[in-house]
């Protein structure tokens, strides 16, 4: 299907989502929030895709944050609507049995910091911008933010985010560990792709499981936890990939997975 405010692009096994409002900074408003989270149960139901990029057009924003014209006109039902909107979409986003990869190439803030955080790896341009901005306008943040920041970063250092509204450059979003790597701006979407082809050529149903145990695990203790693991282990060997993918280590060639 189209989109109008995002463009989306197969390359082999890799989908490449690029939220496309650049005018304003990649805003999110319900209408972009519908599209990614159709464009996101489009990649889900394609067995071709083993790995996923979410960036922002042009070069100053990932997505600055959701669309504060369109926000001003709602009344608080539509307030807290809007606000479940992305949270449902960003957590789909999470939830995709492929990887996500963010790929940072300016102003993740507000949204665009929750958006990053809802995909498993975040890599950075040296020209982007995290922060949580909300109190400035006298709101909170309502796309998960609250939530994924402190699983993230240690709660002490998530509240100092939300209660400043400081900005972080990329280096200091990769020291508190917000994000996985930093790179020059130019070389970010080949970073990434390089990234993918990686996670892509690993077997798929392996990936997917990694990805369920670690998503499931930390809502859980752990032993409920590793108990999950244990489970997801002894799953993985009904597999054909495991078969395949042993057999080739003891045939020294490289495996051919089929997602099975």
């Amino acid at each position: 299907m189209g989109y109008e405010n995002l463009i989306y692009e197969k390359e082999e096994n890799i989908a490449l989502i690029t939220i496309n409002r650049p005018k304003v900074l990649n805003a999110l408003n319900a209408d972009l929030l519908r599209e990614l989270e159709a464009v996101v149960e489009e990649v889900e139901k394609d067995g071709e895709v083993r790995a996923v990029i979410i960036t922002g057009a042009g070069d100053k924003a990932f997505v600055a944050g959701a669309d504060i014209a369109y926000m001003s006109g709602l009344s608080p039902l539509e307030a807290k609507s809007f606000a479940q909107l992305g949270q449902r979409v960003f957590s789909k986003v999470e939830n995709m049995s492929k990887p996500v990869i963010a790929a940072v190439n300016g102003y993740a803030l507000g949204g665009g910091n929750e958006l990053a955080m809802a995909c498993d790896i975040r890599v950075a341009s040296d020209k982007a911008k995290f922060g949580q901005p909300e109190v400035q306008l006298g709101l909170i943040a309502g796309f998960g933010g609250t939530q994924r920041l402190s699983r993230l970063v240690n709660p002490g250092l998530a509240k100092e985010i939300l209660f400043t509204a400081d900005q972080y450059d990329a280096e200091t979003a990769h020291k508190i560990g917000l994000v996985n790597h930093v790179v020059p701006g130019e070389e970010l979407i080949s970073f990434c792709k390089g990234m993918a082809k990686r996670i892509a050529s690993r077997g798929p149903v392996a990936v997917r499981l990694s990805k369920e145990a670690v998503n499931q695990g930390l809502n859980m203790d752990l032993d409920k936890a590793i108990a999950l693991e244990a489970d997801l282990f002894g799953l993985v060997f009904t597999t054909e990939d495991r078969k395949e993918g042993i057999g080739a280590f003891l045939e020294k060639r490289k495996p051919a997975f089929n997602n099975k």
